[in-house]
């Protein structure tokens, strides 16, 4: 498992001015990030490890079968970001913006995102096992065919959010918030029987 409280150290190199450079391809290891525009780029392939993005911003930008892995997102904008069958394996996320962030596939597992306002953020068939979702905010968000299983997610609010066909096994519905959220026949089951209901058909 992934150490969500280790913050990696940008011992190699400091990158302040991106320059439209493509990282498709390219592997950067314990880069430094600050300030950086990423907005309309083109990933494909890149490999971040280690790395940390402070103030970057990614707004409108496309990454396919990429890797940030144990990477660490600091006040980064992501808006109208695409991740599609990306690893984020224990990356970690604070204070980020995610509006109209899409992801499909890929895997997130051991990631941390406690706190994150996920509000309107799309998410299909992503791996978050063991992820760190404590408190996260995700009213009205799509997080469909999502494998959740292990997950913390004491005190999520996903309000109005479609939740069908996600792994629910460790959801507790009486620490998160649940109104108007969409869930199928099967999910309708997990929870009532998380509440001691005896389900008969």
């Amino acid at each position: 498992m992934a150490d969500r409280g280790h913050v990696p150290v940008p011992t190699e190199s400091t990158i302040r001015d991106w320059d439209d450079a493509d990282p498709s391809g390219q592997t950067y290891e314990r880069v430094l990030f600050i300030d950086s525009d990423f907005t309309e780029l083109e990933n494909r392939g890149g490999t971040f490890q280690e790395c940390t993005f402070r103030g970057v911003r990614f707004n409108a930008s496309t990454h396919t079968d990429a890797a940030f892995v144990n990477c660490t997102f600091v006040r980064c904008s992501l808006f109208d970001a695409t991740f599609t069958g990306c690893k984020l394996l224990g990356s970690c996320f604070d204070d980020c913006t995610y509006n109209l962030l899409k992801v499909s596939g890929g895997d997130w597992s051991f990631a941390g995102l406690p706190g994150e306002d996920l509000r309107g953020t799309e998410f299909t068939g992503t791996k978050f096992r063991e992820a760190d979702l404590t408190g996260v905010r995700a009213g009205k968000a799509v997080l469909r065919d999502l494998d959740l299983s292990g997950a913390s997610l004491h005190r999520a609010d996903f309000t109005g959010a479609d939740l069908r066909g996600s792994d629910l096994s460790t959801l507790d519905p009486l620490t998160v918030e649940l109104k108007d959220a969409r869930v199928d026949i099967t999910q309708a089951m997990v929870i009532a029987t998380s509440l001691g209901l005896d389900v008969r058909p």
